[in-house]
């Protein structure tokens, strides 16, 4: 009987991923943990192994193919003895795909797609077409009850990802569209929804005006990155500290290893700070926490999320337990997880979960700025560049090196005093780093 393979979830939060390639075509002998595909998840390209034998007989979704929920069958398997080229086998796999297809869905011939009644169009889900950014028409589907509460609140539903079977738009992903602002929805001043009239699109307004552009298509990191820092901004209550750190000391220390290291290793300021955070957070675990409705969770261990930035988009590699590890140990640690997370082969585990991020600028000569927090996290800190500028100490006038950094706090599970009491406690391992080695 053919064995159905479906798309994994190959993460804990993983709800559908993009086919990037097969690695078997279809004929090819299947072994046990042999890998089949890669899979494009919301952070990272992984390996998909077999978990049964047999031969590969039909692949039901092709590489690059993208969005293709968690459990939707992508290939079928025959087992062993099965003959794959037996009109009984032919028969069985092809109702095993139509079997899958999603209630409500059109399930539609080769030579009959556009022939539908107005009757049983009532019925099923609604279609609309788009043309995606490769050019491709590709369907967009929508329930009616989406279509008409997105007409009353002047959405675009094609501009919404849809939670249905296959994509499909329901009424859930247009409530939620209209509560996040998305897709043209009820304005920031509290309107009706119905009283918002439509607009047209980024993309209409641009071709109405004749602008010029070029297409860059969001790929899925991007996307699940664009919608989590807008579910951030717009549920966690942000509050910002910003605090200035003269860094002499610590340019000097860090001068001083790299030359003794004689090309064994290199330390980056940044080693240094996800050393202080760690440091800090160990002295005062209070800034060390996540808000649950019920409880506050206060961690026991400091695992810094560090922003990265690769092709895709923003990534959060995690060194885990940084204030148990020195200096070196970061150093070493932070360059393979970076280079990892730019070819896109850091495992889940690697950049899922975290207590407390760090996000630094400062090698691109922004001076101060504020980041958005990562949730369940309650804290990211945002450092700046280091900039030489005069100073008072003793009555006298010196010159002196300062980085600027914003801690961007979550109030429900933070106070105002908590974050000023972790800076102050940050600020002095970062001037005295001597202490980070104690």
């Amino acid at each position: 009987m053919p064995i159905k393979i479906t798309m994994p979830a190959l993460s804990p939060t993983m709800t559908e991923g993009n086919l990037a390639k097969w690695l078997k075509k279809e004929g090819d002998a299947v072994s046990a943990g042999d890998v089949i595909a890669e899979i494009e998840t919301d952070k990272a390209t992984m390996e998909f192994e077999a978990v049964d034998e047999g031969t590969l007989a039909k692949i039901v979704v092709p590489e690059g193919t993208g969005n293709v929920k968690v459990n939707e069958v992508i290939a079928i398997l025959a087992g062993d003895g099965e003959d794959i080229e037996s009109s009984n086998f032919r028969s069985e796999s092809s109702n095993l795909r139509s079997s899958e297809a999603p209630k409500g869905e059109p399930q539609e011939s080769a030579g009959s797609q556009n022939q539908r009644s107005a009757e049983s169009q009532e019925h099923k889900s609604s279609e609309m077409r788009n043309y995606g950014a490769s050019g491709i028409r590709n369907r967009v589907f929508v329930s009616p009850l989406a279509r008409r509460v997105a007409a009353d609140a002047g959405i675009d539903v094609s501009t919404i990802d849809g939670s249905g079977p296959r994509g499909r738009v329901v009424k859930a992903d247009v409530e939620r569209a209209m509560a996040t602002g998305a897709g043209n929805g009820p304005s920031v001043t509290g309107r009706p929804a119905s009283s918002v009239p439509a607009g047209p699109g980024v993309r209409e307004m641009a071709d109405a005006l004749g602008m010029e552009y070029d297409i860059i298509p969001n790929d899925n990191i991007r996307k699940i990155v664009a919608r989590r820092l807008l579910e951030s901004k717009q549920t966690v209550p942000h509050f910002y500290l910003t605090v200035e750190c003269r860094i002499d000391a610590l340019l000097e220390a860090r001068k001083r290893i790299n030359d003794e290291a004689e090309g064994a290793f290199k330390l980056s300021v940044n080693d240094f700070v996800i050393k202080a955070v760690a440091q800090a957070l160990k002295a005062y675990p209070q800034a060390n926490v996540a808000w649950t409705d019920d409880a506050i969770l206060q961690y026991k261990n400091a695992d810094i999320s560090v922003a990265v930035a690769t092709p895709s988009g923003l990534i959060t590699p995690i060194v885990k337990k940084a204030e148990t590890k020195g200096l070196r140990a970061i150093s070493e640690e932070m360059k393979d997880l970076v280079r990892r997370a730019r070819d896109g082969k850091l495992k889940p585990e690697e950049f899922q979960g975290g207590t407390f991020s760090v996000s630094n600028l400062g090698m691109y000569g922004i001076r101060e700025f504020g980041a958005i927090i990562n949730p369940p996290q309650s804290c990211i800190l945002a450092v700046g560049a280091g900039e030489q500028k005069p100073f008072v100490e003793n009555g006298e006038i010196k010159i002196g090196t300062f980085m600027h950094c914003t801690l961007s706090v979550d109030h429900r599970s933070v106070d105002g005093a908590v974050g000023a009491e972790f800076l102050k406690v940050f600020k002095d391992y970062t001037e005295n780093p001597v202490r980070m080695l104690l």
